[in-house]
């Protein structure tokens, strides 16, 4: 007999409240195993694949890729005994012989097995005793109908009870056995749930959508083809038996668009121009700016460096056995810089606390390096940057950045950063005024390099010539900490021999 299961929205362990379906990895009627990636879904983080603690046969997609979920709302229901021993006509007679308490569907789909969080987490062993059945409306322990309403980020359910916690087993057998249904129990009071139509089985019925009510009968291999050409069940009238939609049913529904094709909406004249929804990582983005910007006093100084000693000492490094396959780039040389500068100012690497009324000073360095994406501004970190070697952090900014611009970067290693480099250079610019990261107090920003005529030992010389700028929290940092900072840096990437004194 089939026991369905509905997949809540996890909270991906980042205090999320919802989340954008990029992409279904699973169609109605494929098989899925525990621990399957069935999902792809954007945070205002990243975007993360989603595992299914259960294995089983998907029955129904509840939500369209595109839409943006709540944490804790089912997103697809799972068929975890797809083949089941007894069909639910003979269970009901067998349960009635036996004089055993019938089920309410909610049990058997699973009430009171709690939804872990993320991944990693197996089907949970079936309990030998199973909760009893909440009495009827007008019977002991107040109206009837039991259900799990999801709560929290987590997914845990709490369950309606008798307020004497059973019911005698007379009041849970029918009188006559009937054809029991699998229908998924929705968080809507059960007397406000429609029953399948007499003769139609569990496997012919699917659970609530996405809006809350049910979707027509029709079997997992009549959904996906209604899905694969575009044809909305609530719109066909079913055929089968007890109204059950069939293959038929689906292939009229989709032919019946072409013989009366509908008049489009003309194009408004002169429409140029288009809206996109403000959601994911480009939301998250904002309101952090626009708080850091109207929370944290900035000031930005500026400071141009010939960097030519750095690139030719750049060009011998690339034949070193130490940095063969290494990616070794200009930022990596800055986030070497910045590690060594931040030692002799470690006002650039702390944190203005006003709620505790202190000044938090980091004894180690977990470097954000700001990365364009296709899904907007991300600042994933290397952890413990400081105590890296120079091909040990070249490695991991290009490692960092490739998993970017994937869209991969898990949202834990978008947590918890000091300091933030900007590379603004990549993209042909010289300078900019960067807004500070919440939780940190400064943040550089490193120009393109350029040839450009600069005085040397007091003759004109065409050489490497980049600007930096630095953007800090005048709260912790006073002009001449930054100012120091800033020369410290300036002075590590002109001459990289300066790293010896510091």
């Amino acid at each position: 007999m089939p026991e369905y299961k509905q997949f809540p929205l996890a909270d991906t362990a980042e205090g999320l409240t919802e989340a954008e379906i990029l992409g279904w990895k699973v169609q109605p009627g494929d098989e899925v195993t525990v621990n399957q990636i069935v999902v792809e879904v954007e945070t205002a983080k990243a975007a993360v694949e989603l595992p299914i603690p259960w294995a089983g046969v998907v029955t129904e997609l509840l939500v369209e890729p595109g839409q943006t979920v709540e944490v804790g709302a089912p997103i697809l229901t799972v068929d975890v005994d797809p083949h089941g021993a007894a069909p639910a006509s003979d269970a009901g007679s067998t349960a009635s012989a036996n004089g055993a308490a019938a089920e309410p569907a909610a049990a058997e789909s699973g009430e009171g097995d709690e939804m872990k969080p993320l991944v990693g987490y197996g089907s949970k062993a079936a309990s030998t005793k199973r909760r009893p059945r909440k009495p009827a409306a007008g019977g002991p322990g107040g109206s009837g109908g039991s259900g799990a309403t999801g709560t929290g980020s987590h997914g845990s359910g709490t369950h309606g009870s008798g307020a004497n916690g059973s019911a005698p087993a007379t009041q849970a057998v029918p009188a006559s056995p009937a054809p029991q249904s699998s229908v998924p129990q929705s968080p809507a009071p059960a007397a406000a749930q429609s029953a399948p139509a007499p003769g139609v089985t569990g496997s012919d019925v699917s659970g609530p959508d996405s809006r809350g009510g049910y979707v027509p009968l029709a079997k997992p291999p009549v959904r996906k083809l209604a899905k694969d050409l575009g044809v909305d069940l609530r719109t066909v009238t079913g055929s089968g038996d007890g109204g059950v939609i069939t293959r038929d049913d689906v292939q009229r529904a989709c032919e019946a668009p072409a013989q009366q094709p509908a008049a489009a909406a003309p194009a408004a004249e002169g429409a140029r121009e288009h809206r996109v929804p403000i959601k994911g990582v480009r939301k998250a983005t904002a309101e952090a700016m626009v708080h850091s910007a109207f929370t944290a006093p900035h000031v930005t100084e500026f400071l141009t460096v010939d960097v030519t000693p750095m690139m030719e000492l750049r060009q011998k490094l690339k034949s070193h056995p130490e940095f063969a396959g290494v990616k070794l780039t200009p930022l990596a040389f800055a986030a070497k810089a910045v590690c060594l500068a931040a030692k002799r100012t470690p006002e650039v690497n702390s944190l203005w606390d006003g709620d505790a009324g202190e000044i938090v000073f980091k004894d180690y360095v977990h470097l954000g390096i700001a990365a364009a994406t296709p899904r907007g501004l991300v600042v994933p970190k290397i952890r413990d940057a400081d105590g890296m070697s120079l091909p040990q952090l070249a490695g991991a900014i290009d490692e960092l950045t490739t998993t970017a611009r994937d869209g991969k970067t898990q949202p834990a290693d978008m947590l918890n950063g000091t300091f933030t480099i900007t590379n603004v250079g990549v993209f042909g610019v010289d300078t900019g005024t960067p807004i500070i990261n919440p939780g940190e107090s400064a943040i550089l920003a490193v120009g393109a390099i350029r040839d450009m005529p600069w005085v040397v030992d007091g003759e004109l010389a065409v050489r490497k010539v980049m600007q930096l700028s630095l953007s800090f929290d005048h709260r912790v940092i006073d002009g001449q900490q930054g100012s120091q900072f800033l020369a410290d840096v300036g002075a590590l990437m002109s001459d990289p021999a300066m790293a010896i004194t510091f």
